[in-house]
């Protein structure tokens, strides 16, 4: 399951990057959410697989085997993801990549496993119930089933364009706030999606009637401008102007035009 998710990683990563073309003009960037959604896909079926096995061992208790080897292996691989996980999850909070957190916390999946058997077989020693391993490995299935809905439902917002974090969106607000107050202008449809690493930002800015066309584009520009250094990742503003005191440009307040 790690290979199949590394290579579509991989592959979706490498759609993502593409630049814009004539079929896809807002770039190839939604191309991670396929990826992470499979992600969270087999996540979701490693802990189905865990939870049948434990079901059987805890309906048929069983002795424990090769448990120095077991236990060799298991430090060994949880160590490795542990790391690797750590570094694709900080690059893909770094680059807001999907993708990448997507593939650190599958991995991640494997060290809550490891984990999970470290526990249960030291619990058994301990006890000599062996009931407890199964009832641990159902425990850390329900957490993977959860970090698998936790990826899939990102996936699915992301697809519906779910706008950006509310954190951004206060500082997108500061932006207006300062340009409302400083120049007089007021700003309404207000609109924003996230596309994997690009974040996209709509708005309508209204100036005064008697403006020039070159004050207000010169405003908008200065805008945008604010808004792309102000936002981490790839940003990109769309701005449209209008004059204040039409009242055609409230017509278009909605996500559709009222008249």
């Amino acid at each position: 399951m790690n290979l199949v998710a590394a290579a579509v990683a991989l592959v979706m990563l490498s759609i993502a990057e593409r630049p814009p073309d004539e079929d896809h003009t807002f770039g190839h960037d939604k191309a991670e959410y396929f990826s992470s959604g499979v992600e969270g896909g087999l996540i979701i079926i490693a802990a189905v697989t865990i939870a049948w096995t434990a079901i059987n061992r805890l309906l048929n208790p069983q002795p424990l085997e090769n448990i120095d080897l077991g236990l060799i292996v298991s430090l060994v691989a949880s160590a490795i993801n542990f790391i690797v996980a750590r570094i694709l999850l900080s690059a893909g909070k770094k680059y807001r990549s999907i993708t990448l957190e997507a593939d650190a916390k599958h991995l991640m999946t494997d060290v809550w496993t490891s984990i999970g058997v470290l526990v249960g077989v030291f619990a058994v020693q301990l006890t000599g119930w062996l009931p407890l391993d199964s009832i641990v490995a159902l425990a850390v299935a329900a957490n993977i089933v959860w970090s698998g809905y936790h990826l899939m439902r990102r996936s699915a917002l992301g697809l519906l364009d779910t706008a950006i974090s509310q954190e951004d969106r206060d500082k997108v607000n500061a932006v207006f706030a300062k340009y409302a107050a400083d120049d007089g202008v007021e700003f309404h449809s207000v609109r924003t999606r996230q596309a994997g690493q690009r974040q996209f930002i709509s708005t309508h800015v209204l100036v005064p009637g008697d403006w020039t066309v070159q004050h207000g584009h010169d405003l908008l520009e200065e805008i945008e401008a604010e808004i792309r250094t102000t936002l981490d990742g790839v940003t990109t503003v769309f701005t449209h102007l209008e004059p204040l005191e039409d009242p055609v440009s409230m017509a278009d307040i909605g996500i559709d035009r009222s008249g």
